[in-house]
């Protein structure tokens, strides 16, 4: 069974002269918490406005399990925009309450879901406050519970994590990885790149409005440059092991950071620091995924 349920098939979009998204293509898979990054004005929030229909591309198919996405497909998509879409002067468990039932959502039902979700958010004793009287954070909180109260099949989040503290950040996190385990796609954007290497199945890496890389943070990190820290306390200051493709990256201390090109023999650089006398370390260095999106954008713009 094919299991990509949102598929965004070369969509492109411009703003008069402005490209905003350029023949783009990408799945969402059941299941799966994918995590969409890129620099300010990349085409993330435009891509998301696509997958949701609020935008038309100019190029270009959404689909939904296979087909076009249609008007009633949409509104089985909780969605969750950047800036905050809710109403400031309505009481925050109405308001919920009130979104569940344009989902269609019996009365007694929506206002369960609502109270759940404020519940399980921290915010049930703030169900009659306005929202406007909530700090940002907290109205995070019940931007969140408004794209999710009516139980919706897939997720698009943008910047959910923005503004939150650590313990709201860890409760946010805790249920996307649930709803994605109960077999919902969820994409969210973020700029907060150590929250998404640690909670995402998938990454994909946008500039100018085109998919730079997209798979997993192992796959991410196998088609970059491999490090070892080498411990050489006998080497000379400065060292260099004198094999090709090896570049000394940093030196702390007797400590070295290396930098090998594809195909180097690690061992080749271990046999030339022994030739200096005992090695104390010698380890394999995992770049982060900050470190492979400005790899990517750097190599992406020579």
């Amino acid at each position: 069974m094919d299991d990509r349920v949102l598929e965004i098939d070369g969509i492109s979009k411009r703003y008069g002269q402005t490209v905003a998204v350029q023949d783009l293509t990408f799945e969402i898979h059941a299941g799966e918490l994918f995590g969409f990054v890129g620099r300010n004005g990349a085409g993330k929030t435009t891509t998301m406005r696509i997958a949701l229909g609020v935008l038309a591309p100019d190029a270009g198919v959404v689909r939904w399990l296979g087909a076009p996405l249609t008007f009633e497909a949409r509104r089985r998509i909780g969605y969750m925009p950047e800036e905050r879409g809710l109403y400031p002067k309505m009481h925050v468990a109405e308001q919920l309450a009130y979104l569940g039932e344009l989902h269609g959502m019996a009365d007694v039902e929506a206002r369960q879901a609502a109270l759940g979700w404020l519940d399980r958010f921290g915010l049930a004793d703030r169900r009659d406050a306005e929202l406007q009287a909530l700090s940002l954070g907290n109205q995070q909180r019940v931007q969140l519970a408004a794209a999710l109260v009516f139980g919706p099949d897939v997720l698009v989040l943008d910047e959910p994590f923005a503004g939150l503290d650590p313990v709201a950040v860890d409760v946010m996190a805790d249920v996307l990885r649930e709803r994605a385990d109960a077999g919902a796609p969820v994409i969210f954007s973020s700029h907060e790149l150590e929250l998404v290497e640690r909670l995402c199945d998938r990454v994909g890496i946008i500039d100018h409005g085109r998919m730079v890389a997209c798979g997993t943070v192992g796959e991410l990190r196998a088609g970059g440059l491999e490090r070892r820290w080498l411990d050489v306390p006998a080497a000379p200051d400065p060292w260099e092991p004198g094999i090709p493709g090896v570049r000394l990256v940093q030196a702390a201390g007797a400590r070295r950071l290396f930098e090998l090109d594809p195909g180097v023999d690690d061992q080749a650089l271990l046999l030339a620091a022994l030739a200096t006398g005992p090695v104390r370390e010698f380890e394999r260095v995992e770049p982060s995924l900050g470190e492979i999106f400005r790899a990517l954008l750097e190599e992406a713009a020579a």
